[in-house]
């Protein structure tokens, strides 16, 4: 027989490990939608999208885990339109939704935070505890230093190569990197946190308006370097991790988002 959890073994085990009741986040963590009881195969990916879904069914899997789930604060509940066509396709093929999202950001070894460091080679500074210096709101920022002693313009260079994503830089390219922080996703409004802690390079995924000002003005080079780019690796760690420990096969799709 092939290995199989129980909805209920994964969703406790996902809650133990990820401790979303730390967070006060925009959406619900956790099982979103139920489906059938035993996963024998799950789809991991970062945003629950209508492509991701049709993926989940054609593989003919029992459960998706994602990064961008659904339910957000603040956004009209109603059922309609794409949003329907989503639900509808998951309750018609009794497939369970599982979504995390400032815990899987914040996950010290499965997190997107430390699996873009693990990516980029980046070394976390590390406390006298024994665990990685972060810092602004649910100490979500990290901070250390990139993998060798390099300019903006060289630390640019790299993100582009290996998240295959052209960064947008805001600072002078020949500035050098000595205390670098990042926060993957859409974290531009924490550059004070990263600032206060004394980061001369920031690196996330989205930018605003305010950013560049910000940037400009304190002399700290702003990267952003993709919203979907930085956050393609905590969800297939997390992967990763219930495969090995259950022996349920878990198949990343990356559904490209230019954003």
């Amino acid at each position: 027989m092939p290995a199989q959890i129980s909805r209920a073994e994964l969703e406790h085990w996902l809650n133990a490990t990820l401790q979303p009741g730390r967070f006060k986040d925009y959406c619900p963590n956790g099982l979103q939608v139920q489906g059938r009881d035993a996963i024998r195969h799950i789809v991991t990916g970062v945003t629950a999208s209508q492509a991701l879904i049709e993926a989940a069914i054609a593989r003919k899997a029992d459960a998706i885990l994602v990064h961008h789930g659904w339910f957000w604060k603040n956004e009209n509940p109603c059922i309609r339109g794409p949003k329907h066509r989503r639900l509808a396709a998951v309750l018609e093929h009794e497939i369970n939704l599982f979504a995390y999202h400032l815990p899987l950001d914040a996950h010290p070894e499965w997190g997107n935070n430390a699996q873009l460091a693990r990516v980029m080679d980046w070394t976390p500074d590390i406390q006298a505890d024994g665990t990685p210096h972060r810092c602004g709101p649910d100490n979500l920022i990290w901070l250390g230093t990139p993998a060798w002693d390099c300019t903006v313009g060289e630390l640019a260079t790299d993100l582009a190569q290996r998240l295959n994503r052209k960064p947008l830089v805001i600072g002078e390219l020949d500035q050098p990197v000595r205390h670098l922080a990042w926060c993957t996703g859409a974290a531009q409004g924490m550059m004070d946190a990263a600032l206060a802690a004394g980061a001369d390079c920031y690196v996330s995924g989205e930018i605003s308006e305010p950013t560049v000002h910000l940037a400009r003005e304190t002399g700290c080079a702003y990267l952003s370097a993709g919203h979907h780019a930085t956050e393609r690796y905590g969800v297939q760690a997390l992967g990763a991790a219930i495969e090995a420990q259950f022996g349920v096969p878990c198949t990343f799709v990356d559904i490209d988002n230019p954003v």
